[in-house]
């Protein structure tokens, strides 16, 4: 009989041992979360400041409106030391009046060489056998290119931004388009951003997975245009 006993006791002890465990646990109070736990709480959104992106505009938590412009990178490796001049002072010209400030950015990001890969696709479909084989070749070449991000392009960016309010849009708009003017009276192309480039743009500045990184040593320096009188 005692021996029948001794186990339902030790069960009818764990059950209540248990039970005052669970409500010590409930009635206790709720340890405050650390600095770390209330940072990882922090959604990625609240992290960079950004409230929304609509139509040409990037609105922060802060109250801000952003308007962005990407500026087509030209080539003066051909420029006569003339046409350079005439450039700088074109630009300079034309943006002396700019009296608001204004963010540059030079980015790099892998080329998207995949119309290049389809086009060399379709000129498979219809060369000769030898042919076929160094297309083929270089096919698998810039796949391997485009999987490794070896290729990147710089671009080039210029952010405008003011306190969002009634008709800030419109004001914005203005400005960027009248930056798009002054930067075409040199003959360089600019356009601003849709929502679906600026959402690129936010990535390619705070998504490590689009950064890439590029080896090179820096040092401070301050820029100056030379042969301008």
């Amino acid at each position: 009989m005692e021996n029948f006993m001794f186990p339902i006791i030790m069960l009818a002890v764990t059950l209540i041992g248990g039970g005052i465990l669970m409500l010590f646990l409930k009635s206790g109070t709720k340890r405050p979360l650390t600095e770390n736990e209330n940072a990882a709480m922090v959604t990625a959104q609240q992290f960079i400041n950004i409230k929304d992106s609509q139509d040409k505009y990037l609105y922060t938590r802060d109250g801000m409106i952003f308007v962005y412009l990407r500026i087509h990178a030209i080539s003066i490796d051909l420029f006569s030391k003339s046409e350079k001049n005439v450039l700088i002072k074109t630009l300079t010209a034309e943006l002396s009046d700019i009296q608001y400030p204004f963010k540059f950015l030079a980015l790099s990001r892998p080329v998207d060489i995949s119309p290049l890969i389809t086009e060399m696709g379709d000129m498979l479909k219809e060369a000769e056998e030898k042919r076929k084989e160094i297309l083929r070749q270089e096919i698998l070449q810039m796949g391997s290119y485009a999987l490794s991000g070896e290729i990147v392009e710089r671009q080039f960016y210029i952010a405008i931004w003011d306190k969002q309010d009634e008709g800030s849009e419109r004001d914005m708009l203005k400005k960027a388009s009248l930056l798009c003017e002054k930067f075409a009276a040199g003959g360089v192309v600019t356009d601003i951003l849709t929502k679906k480039e600026i959402v690129r743009l936010v990535n390619l500045v705070n998504n490590p997975s689009y950064t890439h990184l590029e080896d090179a040593e820096t040092s401070a320096s301050i820029p100056t245009l030379k042969g301008v009188m």
